[in-house]
C-alpha cells in the first residue's frame, strides 16, 4: 500500500513540527519515512497511518531528527566550502594572479609605511562599510527569494548568509592589524605573514560577496534538480 498525497502533506508538517526548517532535507526525511511507513504497511496492512509515522520516526533515536540535520549542514557547508575552494584557486592562475600580486603589494607598502596605523584605520573602515552593506543586501535579497519560493534550501541559505560570517573574519583580522601596526608589523616576516593572510582573505570576502552569490543558481540547480526559485 502506497501514500496518498494528503499522507506525504502530513509527513512535511511533521518534520517541520520537529524543527526541520529546509525543504531538501525535509524531503529526504519524507522519503525516510515514506518507505518505512509502507513496509510496516506490507507486514500489517492494518496499522493506521499515525501508528506507522510514529514507529517509523522512533528509529530516529531520543534527538529525532537531530543527527540527520548536523550531517546535512555538515555536507552542504563541505559543498559550499568546495565551491569557495575552487573559485580561490582561480586568483593564483593567469590573469587573475596579476590582481593577487597586486593586492599583496599595496598591503606590503601600506602596513611598511609610517603612516601604516592610519592606513589600517582607513581599510578597517572601508572593510566594515563594504562587508555591513554586502550582508544586508544579500540577506535581504534571500528573504525575498524565500518569501518567493516558500521553501527553504539550505545550499541556498548557506551561500546568501556564509557572507557575513566571512566578512566579520575579515573585520576581526583588520582589526587586530590596528593595533599591530603601531610597531609589530616592522618586522619583516611577521609583515609578509600578515600581508598574505589578508591578500587571502579579500579574495575570500569578494567570492563569498560577490562570485559564489552571482552563481546561486547554477549551484543550486546543480545540487537540486527540483530547485525552482
Amino acid at each position: 500500500m502506497k501514500l496518498n498525497n494528503p499522507q506525504i502533506q502530513d509527513l512535511y508538517a511533521f518534520t517541520r513540527k520537529h524543527f526541520v526548517e529546509h525543504y531538501d532535507l525535509q524531503t529526504e526525511l519524507v522519503d525516510h519515512l515514506a518507505n518505512d511507513i509502507e513496509n510496516m504497511w506490507t507486514e500489517n496492512p492494518n496499522l493506521s497511518f499515525e501508528d506507522a509515522r510514529d514507529k517509523a520516526f522512533k528509529k530516529f533515536g531520543i534527538f529525532g531528527f537531530m543527527e540527520p540535520i548536523e550531517q546535512k549542514q555538515k555536507a552542504m557547508g563541505k559543498r559550499y566550502r568546495k565551491y569557495l575552494w575552487q573559485e580561490l584557486k582561480q586568483w593564483f592562475r593567469i590573469p587573475q594572479i596579476v590582481i593577487t600580486i597586486s593586492i599583496f603589494f599595496i598591503l606590503y607598502i601600506t602596513f611598511s609605511s609610517e603612516y601604516a596605523e592610519a592606513f589600517s584605520i582607513i581599510l578597517y573602515v572601508l572593510a566594515a562599510t563594504y562587508s555591513g552593506y554586502k550582508a544586508f543586501k544579500l540577506n535581504r535579497y534571500y528573504k525575498k527569494r524565500q518569501d518567493i519560493s516558500g521553501k527553504k534550501w539550505l545550499l541556498e541559505e548557506i551561500i546568501f548568509r556564509q557572507a557575513s560570517a566571512t566578512g566579520l573574519v575579515l573585520l576581526s583580522q583588520m582589526y587586530s592589524t590596528v593595533h599591530l601596526s603601531n610597531g609589530a608589523l616592522t618586522n619583516t616576516y611577521l609583515l609578509l605573514v600578515a600581508c598574505t593572510l589578508f591578500t587571502v582573505l579579500i579574495l575570500v570576502s569578494y567570492i563569498s560577496f560577490e562570485l559564489i552569490p552571482n552563481k546561486a543558481e547554477d549551484l543550486l540547480k546543480e545540487t537540486y534538480p527540483e530547485f525552482i526559485v
